[in-house]
């Protein structure tokens, strides 16, 4: 299981983690005094602490944006893909161009589910049916190929690629996510910049201790929120895909 596609549950824990670690830094001041000689570096390693911290979030929020962005680019590619092939379907013979047609809408079905089911479950069926619909997909386009291998055969057979393309292309960018060393990363100097605001600061009211650890834990949030393509709530709408599909039916 990974905790990044359960935005909530990171936003809690981070939330515990740091504010217990601004806290402990606070009582740690009890027992051992900061000098006030010292108080002007301890300052300045604090600052490059929480300047550090806060170059890696903006660091990360903008890695996960561009994921999202490229998420978005191969969706609305696959349905300029399937669109695309539907009506090159008309080249074919009579009835490989309906059977063509007839597979798409079924794997348009398939691609729009792909985006909006959130069960683990349902997902593995949906990609079972998808790459059985490939393999159809792909045996409808060949045998026309090989009985009539002319230039116009040629160019459904390069939109059926663009299509089956398409889909490996989508996957991959669900699968590109920002890596557990950075996020293991980002947390110890998160839990370090805590212990060193708690330990420096000259008041105790938890309602102040709390603000760093709370900001920087509704960061943490976003940025796995925006990243989980499935978990979060800030994922990609198929709208060209379902655009397609009311096309389609229509017709």
């Amino acid at each position: 299981m990974n905790l990044m596609n359960f935005p909530t549950l990171v936003f809690i824990l981070s939330l515990g983690f740091l504010y217990l670690a601004a806290w402990f830094g606070s009582r740690s001041k009890r027992q051992h005094p900061l000098p006030e000689e010292e108080r002007g570096d301890f300052d300045l390693v604090l600052s490059a602490t929480l300047t550090l911290l806060g170059l890696l979030i903006g660091f990360t929020f903008s890695m996960a944006i561009s994921r999202y962005d490229q998420r978005k680019l191969y969706e609305e590619a696959e349905a300029n893909a399937i669109g695309t092939e539907f009506v090159r379907a008309d080249l074919l013979r009579a009835d490989d161009g309906t059977k063509v047609r007839d597979l798409l809408k079924r794997y348009l079905d398939q691609r729009v589910l792909f985006y909006t089911t959130r069960n683990p479950g349902k997902l593995s069926k949906i990609k079972a049916d998808t790459a059985e619909l490939q393999n159809e997909l792909w045996s409808a386009v060949r045998s026309d190929a090989v009985a009539q291998p002319t230039p116009i055969t040629a160019l459904v057979i390069s939109g059926m690629n663009d299509v089956l393309n398409s889909e490996g292309y989508t996957q991959s960018a669900w699968w590109n996510r920002i890596p557990i060393a950075a996020w293991v990363l980002m947390a110890a100097i998160a839990v370090g910049a805590n212990l060193l605001l708690g330990y420096g600061t000259r008041w105790t009211d938890w309602r102040l201790l709390i603000i760093v650890p709370l900001a920087i834990s509704l960061s943490f949030f976003l940025i796995s929120d925006i990243d989980s393509p499935r978990g979060g709530a800030i994922r990609v709408v198929p709208r060209n895909l379902l655009s397609l599909s009311r096309s389609l039916s229509a017709q």
